[in-house]
């Protein structure tokens, strides 16, 4: 919803009204994303009308698309003080203030704006309703209160229904706001924008052929449209992550058509910025780290362009420039700062942590800088904290530790990564986790004391895969092998037997087929030998039966023939 708010909003900060030719240029100039060509001909128009307080309240709406608050406040004081139309800037103070949390000043300076209109005055209404959906928590049915009001004295203008189906769709209305789109085009067959918004509803069901056709509609009517082509880029990129055999080419096609959009606009910072947004989406991290760098000759403080230099760096393989760019990114004070910029920070500091080298022997030897990683282990903690979803690009990481047989430090993003229950590889990672903490402390030399803890991590983790795969059959036995281990805990000992019992279930519900593969048998073996270990001093008959169930499937099996002899 951000982009729809963004997008339609920059549409009507030009209003309904008939104004001056250049302000048309600019309106046009706005719908086509094209900020900075608009910002030069607001500019000329305050120039030359600095007594239409309209003209400030138009550019600082501007300055807030591009999340430029401080210049938004300063364009708005101005405005206040012009001699027509001043009371539009306490709208726009007033949508600061919402942005700000200060919902009483904004009631206030909302109230200031209204108090000496007109019966047939609408766009106050609109711009009231509209100043409600833009900030980052929207309050849709406030926006839809007071769009109604604009609707009740204008009930088909377009740009009015135009808002209201932005309303209605934030709201989660959908039907109602695909009607409210299609009425707004139907008003006024020129306003793209509405019939655009219509395909993004299609979108949004992914129903992404006919998506593409309805964008394709658009520039069959205007082929300069770019805000089609920007459609049809994320459409593809949708469709890529629902087509996996087409991943690869719908990916570029969306790309392709992301170049085309950008081609349209005026290659501005801002659009630039969205560019680089899309390529984080698509992962092209090759063409991001040109961009950024790009970016950063024509503005060296934005903290953006650090983030984005950051995660092209991570991701192109040179953790150092990645964590300069991140630490210094995170240390603006301006910095929005979300999930993925600890997350990347914290995966360029392990995957720095990290060296590897090659023996004499040909052989590599993997060394970890303890403190390195920990400090990047905290970093990744932090991005998964602000944003849960991190949690689900933490799989394949951690099994590149895993696959070095670095079990600890892949345990320890396996346990941040299992810190969310809805993430998609909730099952996976707790099952790596469980093996990881097992494999650490079944590998330690003789006489070292295993790590209780971390055992007792394993058990849950394996506990985890059992509740949500109660079929997962192997999940049975690792969780068994870890209790195994801790040989001085009678209720882990009696856990270990309960584990291989639900094991041999499971395996023998799924039919002689299953039983029959050799690893199974092999573990059904284990299985059967630690339980008669287990009952060997308390049901020496229970113990036998065991042994002699091993025996039946492996004859030769030194354990069971051996501890058969004892007890007998």
């Amino acid at each position: 919803m951000n982009k729809l708010k963004i997008f339609s909003f920059a549409l009507l900060i030009f209003g309904i009204g008939t104004f001056a030719q250049d302000l048309d240029q600019a309106k046009k100039a706005i719908d086509a994303e094209q900020y900075e060509k608009a910002k030069t001909i607001l500019k000329s128009l305050i120039a030359t009308k600095p007594e239409s307080g309209k003209n400030f309240f138009i550019l600082g709406n501007l300055y807030l698309i591009q999340k430029l608050q401080d210049s938004a406040t300063a364009t708005y004081q101005k405005g206040l003080l012009a001699k027509t139309e001043a009371n539009f800037n306490a709208i726009g103070l007033g949508q600061i203030d919402l942005e700000n949390g200060n919902l009483a000043a904004a009631t206030t300076n909302f109230d200031k704006a209204i108090v000496n209109i007109r019966k047939k005055d609408f766009e106050e209404f609109l711009y009231i309703g509209r100043a409600y959906m833009n900030p980052v928590k929207p309050d849709y049915k406030k926006a839809i209160e007071y769009l109604n009001k604009a609707k009740t004295i204008q009930p088909l203008n377009a740009q009015v229904l135009l808002s209201l189906g932005d309303a209605l769709y934030g709201d989660k209305n959908v039907n109602d706001a695909y009607s409210a789109y299609r009425n707004s085009f139907d008003a006024d067959n020129t306003v793209l924008r509405a019939k655009l918004q219509l395909g993004v509803i299609t979108k949004g069901s992914k129903a992404f052929t006919e998506a593409k056709t309805a964008f394709d509609n658009i520039l069959a009517i205007n082929p300069n449209y770019g805000p089609a082509y920007r459609e049809l880029a994320e459409t593809y990129y949708l469709w890529a992550l629902n087509d996996k055999p087409k991943y690869t080419e719908y990916n570029k096609t969306a790309i392709d058509y992301y170049e085309k959009y950008l081609n349209l606009t005026d290659y501005s910072l801002d659009s630039r910025m969205r560019h680089a947004d899309f390529l984080v989406l698509t992962k092209d991290y090759k063409a991001l780290e040109a961009e950024a760098a790009a970016m950063q000759k024509l503005d060296k403080v934005n903290p953006r362009i650090l983030r984005y230099l950051g995660y092209s760096a991570y991701q192109n393989g040179n953790p150092d420039a990645a964590i300069k760019a991140l630490n210094d990114f995170l240390a603006k004070d301006k910095a929005k700062i979300i999930g993925r910029d600890y997350l990347y920070l914290g995966l360029a500091k392990t995957q720095k942590a990290l060296v590897s080298s090659k023996n004499a022997d040909a052989t590599v030897s993997n060394v970890v800088d303890k403190v390195l990683f920990d400090t990047g282990i905290v970093d990744i903690k932090k991005g998964v904290e602000l944003d849960p979803s991190m949690a689900n690009e933490l799989n394949d990481f951690g099994k590149k530790f895993f696959d070095l047989k670095l079990y600890k430090e892949a345990a320890a993003i396996y346990e941040v990564a299992t810190t969310n229950p809805i993430s998609r590889n909730f099952l996976y990672d707790n099952f790596y986790l469980g093996y990881a903490l097992y494999f650490d402390n079944a590998n330690k030399a003789e006489g070292e004391k295993v790590d209780t803890v971390a055992l007792q991590k394993a058990n849950v983790a394996f506990g985890n895969v059992i509740k949500a795969s109660p079929t997962t059959q192997d999940a049975y036995v690792y969780k068994a092998r870890v209790n195994s281990l801790l040989e001085e805990d009678p209720a882990a000992q009696a856990e270990m037997v309960k584990n291989y019992e639900e094991y041999i279930k499971v395996v023998t519900e799924k039919g002689a087929a299953e039983m029959s593969k050799k690893a199974n048998k092999d573990k059904f073996v284990e299985a059967y030998n630690n339980i008669g270990i287990y009952f060997a001093k308390t049901d020496k008959a229970k113990a036998k039966e065991s042994f002699e169930k091993a025996l039946l499937i492996d004859p030769e099996n030194e354990t069971a023939i051996s501890t058969l002899k004892l007890l007998k």
